[in-house]
């Protein structure tokens, strides 16, 4: 086992990094959309465009990133994206102050911003992958999963009041500087990165490189049931969050605080689940706790259908949430773990990038189908169609553990 704190230096930078960006990103979350909104006076169909399009074409863009990336120094590359993150938010507030932003620039630096955030994920892998020893992988993704869950706990509502106080351009600004400092502790790290050798094929780039993570992916026999189960479940469960909000502050009249407590409080789940991940897989071992805590996951979104006006409404969704999020929690780190330790070390950036841009581009998809299937049979049954499809997505989970014997933990370790 892994004692706490032992991962080094070299991690604790890498985490700090990691933890500076994403509070920075969930501070501005909805950002661009409140912009869009509240200084350009788009409409729905707009704002819709915008969200959709930053995610679908920014993945098209990073298509070719990453083979690129595989055979680059990932610490290089990761910090060359935070540097293109950061230019890209602040050419916002620039525009702004200069009287010239338009709903294109928006839509623009959206693309620039996702194709860079897969680029960035799909290193960042690669370079966790290096930095720390297989056996502390699980610890390492379960520090991750609990600062993404402090963060998405804390970040709106900081960012809410920093909307009304100084307006949304702002919260733009201090997530373009996340990434600057983000960049400045990647470079902390130290160390001398190797420069990883190519000896399957030529240099140059060619066709055959750009799916050739999802050919592992689906050639594989234990990540191609997870792949498709996890695309499925995050797609569906994103798909539907737009409805759920037009559910609640519409027609049941919930307030916009109330609609922010009942995503906020319920993150606590994920704390409390990130916590769990390790003496649970150290107690029942790892591919157990994931198969488990996936099934469990699937379970939760439907109970959303039940939503009615007032306090015994507002319960239930925090109830569903933190169901919802707890077992997340969970599943998350665990997952992560057996992905980068199933997949060879020089196929790592092409597999989470290849994972990564279906990832997006079928939450896109599916946000679109959802919205036009909404407008059809209404948001309510629109959330029962798609909670009935989560719950069969237990099914896609890989059904037998392909750990050797003398990897896995021992109940109790």
């Amino acid at each position: 086992m892994v004692a706490r704190g032992s991962l080094g230096r070299q991690f604790g930078w890498l985490w700090a990094s990691y933890a500076v960006s994403t509070f920075g990103t969930w501070l501005a979350f909805d950002a661009f959309a409140l912009i869009a909104i509240l200084v350009l006076h788009a409409g729905s169909t707009e704002v819709s465009l915008l969200a959709a399009a930053g995610l679908a074409v920014g993945a098209v863009v990073a298509v070719p990133l990453g083979p690129w990336v595989e055979f680059r120094r990932k610490r290089s590359v990761m910090v060359a994206m935070d540097l293109t993150r950061f230019a890209a938010l602040m050419s916002i507030p620039t525009a702004f102050a200069l009287g010239r932003l338009g709903f294109a620039q928006l839509l623009v630096v959206s693309v620039v911003v996702a194709a860079a955030d897969i680029t960035f994920t799909a290193a960042g892998g690669a370079c966790l992958k290096a930095l720390v020893r297989p056996e502390a992988l699980l610890v390492a993704n379960g520090r991750f999963e609990s600062t993404t869950w402090t963060a998405t706990m804390l970040g709106p509502p900081l960012g809410g009041a920093a909307i009304g106080l100084f307006g949304p351009v702002m919260t733009v600004v201090a997530d373009a500087v996340s990434y600057l400092l983000s960049a400045v502790g990647i470079r902390a790290i130290g160390g001398k990165e190797p420069q990883p050798a190519r000896t399957d094929a030529p240099r140059r780039l060619r066709a055959g490189d750009l799916v050739e993570g999802w050919r592992y992916i689906l050639t594989h026999p234990a990540l191609r049931p997870l792949f498709f189960h996890t695309i499925l479940v995050n797609g569906l469960i994103m798909a539907t969050s737009p409805l759920l909000a037009v559910l609640m502050l519409g027609r049941l009249g919930f307030t916009p605080w109330q609609y922010g407590l009942a995503f906020a409080a319920p993150c606590v789940g994920g704390l409390v689940g990130s916590r769990l991940a390790r003496p649970l897989v150290a107690r029942f071992g790892r591919h157990h706790v994931m198969l488990t805590a996936g099934a469990l996951r699937a379970c939760w979104p439907v109970g959303l259908v039940f939503i009615r006006p007032g306090a015994a409404g507002l319960v239930l969704v925090i109830a569903v949430e933190l169901g919802l999020i707890t077992c997340m929690g969970v599943f998350n780190p665990v997952f992560a773990t057996y992905r980068l330790e199933r997949t060879a070390t020089d196929r790592v950036v092409r597999t989470l990038s290849a994972w990564s841009v279906t990832s997006k581009a079928t939450i896109a998809a599916l946000t679109a189908l959802w919205g036009l299937l909404a407008g059809i049979t209404g948001p309510r049954t629109a959330l029962a169609i798609a909670g009935l499809l989560i719950l069969a997505t237990p099914l896609l989970l890989p059904r037998h553990d392909d750990t050797p014997q003398r990897e896995r933990e021992p109940a109790g370790a």
